[in-house]
């Protein structure tokens, strides 16, 4: 059985509630599915367009914005329902300079409470001196403002080191999660309970590990929020499967 029937039958599975405090077991999901003829179906999802904020600070990796703004803006071509996709900061509209030098003009100032799913990139997390999460932690505003952004409607999503920026707000205490494996000592130190995945689903924190993990981050997310389909067609259009083990909570 191909990838893509595994990721229907999981859906599937998921909705039965059978998935809950664990990954997936992907061969038994398969032969469970062919046992039982389940078709992949989901849930009703809201009507509603899906609103999205990536968030960005000086020093943010270039790989850890683009990848999880790209796949979610193009999942609007895969689904009936509006994506809206926007850049914010925490300090109001302004110009950033990531990593690698890239400048990127923010129109969009802080406003967590228009947001469905909130994503939190790392980046600068090697250079303690220089800008970066470390930078941010060091003056405390983001963190802050991520902690008092939760509320009851509101999906936050931390890739790489960017999840070490939630932790700083104390997001992450006693929840399941994962970072950049550097960073992992770090997390668990702050009150993390790490998973040795590469996407950890915890209900209303969803957090993945490694620079290029924004990837699979979206993906996943496009799968959760918008459907299978949604996100076989992505992967389709970007001639890019999603790797590694998602671990979920949800039932």
């Amino acid at each position: 059985m191909n990838r893509r029937t595994v990721l229907r039958t999981a859906t599937a599975l998921g909705a039965a509630g059978l998935t809950t405090g664990a990954s997936l077991d992907a061969a038994s999901a398969a032969d469970t599915a062919e046992a039982t003829g389940a078709t992949g179906s989901s849930a009703a999802r809201p009507r509603g367009p899906l609103r999205v904020h990536v968030v960005l600070f000086p020093g943010v990796e270039e790989l850890d914005l683009a990848a999880p703004y790209e796949v979610l803006s193009a999942s609007d071509h895969f689904t009936d329902r509006d994506v809206e996709v926007r850049y914010v900061t925490v300090d109001g509209r302004r110009a950033v300079d990531a990593a690698f030098g890239t400048t990127l003009r923010v129109r969009h100032g802080w406003a967590p409470e228009e947001a469905d799913l909130l994503v939190v990139p790392g980046g600068g997390y090697a250079r303690k001196d220089q800008p970066g999460v470390w930078a941010e932690i060091r003056r405390g505003t983001l963190p802050r403002a991520l902690a008092e952004a939760r509320r009851p409607g509101l999906t936050i999503a931390g890739l790489c080191t960017g999840v070490m920026l939630l932790a700083a707000g104390g997001v992450t205490r006693g929840r399941p999660c994962t970072t950049h494996h550097k960073a992992r000592p770090d997390l668990e130190r702050q009150g993390g309970v790490l998973k040795n995945a590469r996407v950890v689903d915890d209900g209303d924190l969803v957090t993945a590990g490694g620079v290029t993990s924004g990837l699979d981050l979206a993906l996943w997310l496009v799968r959760r929020e918008l459907g299978v389909d949604a996100a076989l067609g992505l992967e389709a259009m970007l001639e890019y499967e999603a790797r590694g083990t998602v671990w979920t909570s949800r039932s």
